[in-house]
């Protein structure tokens, strides 16, 4: 791997700046996640891979957002169980390649010796070739398994302005609720960071908002000449656990060149002042689980049909949902190639070629694609991953002590099926 950097970076910032120029910008979305929480539905995938919406799968939304914002060199780090992510990424997100545009996956490739990633830093730093061979002026590392809108040329043309070596996405978070989360305490400018907290007891609130802190997005925007030198300096640390949240921000901020972003000034084509400001961490099965009951609200929150900020994917090749036999669907979002037949279906959300048989009765509850329930079936408040099956007569959601000896019920009570599951009669 190349030692050195092939252009004077440290010129970078100031030559965008007085110049008017157009940065060059990578994008780097850490997509290895396992997302044990997510279990079983990380059971044969990648978190960043699980479907939601009914349409996609968690890895569109930041997709989406880099593209909607003109960044269309993205490198997708893989590690985790990434077959069907990789090929989602592969088959979805083509970019026209007369300009040099590409989304690409990049699994971990041993490159620095026989060892895998070992921390969201070390997927960095064994990936820097990627930098190498773009030469960009900033580096933009994005999670991939969040929910919400965002245009991260504002957070960047921020950066750009403010000088900082990183810039930390960071979103207004109530304090009662932030101890879940790394929180971000700044200066009295509100800006400068002066630590990075993971999951403090007491986290700190924002100057002059006594009631919330800053809370970490996973989303940070860095000058790339700092990138290398804190990546280099992490490597041959061998206290660090290399993490970006845990080692890399902590480095920069005792160096005195973080800054923090406020998510709430973020604003995107389309946006309603209801879903501004929307961001989810779905990374436990009752908030996806909500999420998704969200999306079937009379008034989501978040706002799915805003073509202005389009969520981007690959649909299938399939005919609209049809409804036979009397079957309805109330306060629910019902994919193509569904057919509801005789069945009645209540506040849920069913992906694309699903069956749901006559005298059947789904409520409350996430159907992933090719499930089919039978006759007489009745599921409440469960997820059921892509090809599970509900036999006639079957009940999901109804007894839930029976349930927890059978399936996986979280704390709230939501009973998931895992990919290609046939429930018990």
């Amino acid at each position: 791997m190349d030692k050195g950097f092939p252009l004077p970076v440290a010129d970078n910032h100031t030559r965008v700046l007085s110049m008017g120029a157009e940065p060059h910008v990578l994008s780097m979305v850490l997509a290895g996640g396992e997302g044990k929480r997510l279990m079983p539905l990380t059971a044969d995938r990648a978190k960043p891979a699980v479907p939601f919406g009914g349409s996609y799968r968690l890895i569109d939304f930041v997709l989406s957002n880099l593209i909607n914002a003109g960044l269309r060199r993205v490198c997708v780090l893989t590690q985790y169980k990434s077959h069907s992510l990789d090929r989602h990424v592969t088959t979805t997100w083509r970019m026209p390649t007369l300009l040099g545009d590409y989304v690409t996956p990049v699994p971990a490739q041993q490159r620095l010796g026989p060892r895998w990633f070992t921390g969201s830093a070390d997927a960095i730093f064994q990936s820097l070739n990627l930098v190498f061979d773009e030469e960009p002026d900033y580096v933009v590392v994005f999670g991939a398994d969040h929910v919400y809108r965002m245009d991260p040329m504002q957070m960047i043309n921020a950066h750009i302005e403010s000088g900082a070596g990183v810039t930390v996405a960071g979103i207004r978070m109530p304090k009662s609720i932030a101890h879940d989360f790394g929180v971000i305490q700044t200066g009295p400018d509100g800006r400068t960071i002066r630590e990075f907290l993971e999951k403090p007891t007491d986290p700190p609130t924002i100057p002059g908002d006594d009631e919330n802190c800053f809370v970490s997005m996973g989303n940070y925007v860095f000058t790339t000449d700092v990138l290398l030198e804190v990546l280099r300096a992490d490597a041959a640390d061998p206290a660090s656990v290399h993490d970006m949240g845990g080692n890399i921000i902590p480095l920069l901020t005792s160096q005195g060149q973080a800054q923090v972003y406020d998510f709430a000034e973020n604003v995107v084509a389309g946006s309603t002042e209801r879903d501004q400001g929307y961001w989810r961490d779905v990374g436990t099965l009752d908030s996806y689980h909500d999420a998704h009951m969200d999306l079937v609200s009379v008034h989501p929150i978040f706002n799915l049909y805003n073509r202005r900020w389009p969520i981007l994917t690959n649909l299938p090749p399939y005919p609209p949902a049809k409804f036979v036999e009397g079957g309805n669907a109330h306060e629910s979002m019902v994919g193509s190639g569904t057919i509801i037949s005789g069945a009645h279906v209540r506040t849920s959300v069913i992906a694309s070629n699903v069956y749901v048989d006559s005298g059947a009765y789904v409520e409350g509850s996430v159907l992933m694609p090719g499930v089919r329930i039978g006759r007489n079936a009745v599921v409440r408040h469960a997820i059921l991953d892509k090809n599970a099956v509900v036999p006639d007569n079957a009940q999901i959601g109804v007894d839930l002590e029976r349930d927890r000896g059978l399936y996986t019920v979280s704390d709230g009570g939501i009973v998931v099926l895992g990919k290609g599951v046939t429930a018990a009669l």
